[in-house]
């Protein structure tokens, strides 16, 4: 499948999606979330695509919006809202919600609504040299694509403050240090260490892998008795599935489990 502004190679149960605008530092236009949303779709509807890796063409990941995409002529300002309703929205609902894991690899720079698209990444690797800057203040803006959702989530609100009031950029070693990222790579190990995580990652049981991810994010607005109920009720689904009963089979019969994602 071809697309403009991406490219997507399933290869192995890995769906490797770049964001390929090498020219733009992989800037978003409104082009570039229509087809994200549409190779989601696919990874929906492949059975045999088992988790996303999400990448950028070139020495960029994503600066964020591509400015020049959403203005007018003139002195005629853009609704902005109405750019992240009908953009940023859907998009980053699609891919909180994906039916795989996902794995962010920062390969550079990842700045504004390119960052927070990272960060909404089950796992996220960067390239030592990357850096993640929230830009919006040098722009009189707020964060968006869910960046004021999940970076307090994964840095705390006094430190999540002050990266999103100063602008101020961050490397891939101290967003390890703060909790933001899971992993800093030189770019000796890189490529090698994302692609055993994607490919692990891919023959690992899924509905449980996801079913995880759901459970993480719902702690945030659970209370103690909720949560445990939801444990409870999710816990019963992946009971169920026929990876959990190749699981138990492969323990008792001293062997490797050969999941299938269901």
């Amino acid at each position: 499948m071809t697309y403009e502004t991406i490219l997507f190679e399933p290869k192995n149960g890995v769906a490797w999606v770049t964001l390929n605008r090498p020219e733009k530092l992989n800037a978003v236009t409104s082009k570039m979330i229509t087809e994200l949303k549409d190779v989601f779709d696919v990874i929906e509807a492949d059975a045999s695509l088992r988790v996303l890796c999400l990448t950028g063409s070139g020495r960029a990941f994503c600066p964020g919006q591509d400015l020049n995409d959403r203005m007018g002529g003139g002195d005629s300002r853009p609704d902005l809202g109405e750019t992240v309703e009908t953009g940023w929205n859907p998009l980053m609902r699609r891919l909180y919600k994906l039916s795989v894991p996902t794995l962010a690899a920062v390969n550079g720079v990842a700045a504004g609504a390119g960052a927070n698209l990272a960060l909404a990444c089950d796992i996220v690797v960067a390239l030592d040299t990357a850096k993640f800057v929230q830009v919006y203040a040098n722009l009189g803006l707020i964060p968006d694509a869910g960046g004021s959702y999940i970076l307090p989530k994964l840095v705390g609100l006094a430190r999540a403050r002050e990266l999103c009031m100063t602008a101020r950029p961050v490397m891939a070693e101290e967003a390890v240090e703060m909790g933001m990222i899971a992993y800093s790579k030189p770019e000796s190990e890189f490529i090698l260490f994302v692609t055993e995580t994607v490919e692990r990652m891919a023959e690992q049981p899924t509905f449980g892998l996801v079913s995880t991810r759901y459970a993480l994010n719902q702690s945030y607005s659970n209370d103690l008795d909720s949560q445990l109920d939801l444990e409870r009720d999710v816990m019963q689904k992946c009971g169920f599935s026929d990876d959990y009963a190749e699981g138990v089979k492969a323990f008792l019969e001293k062997r490797q489990p050969v999941f299938k994602g269901r």
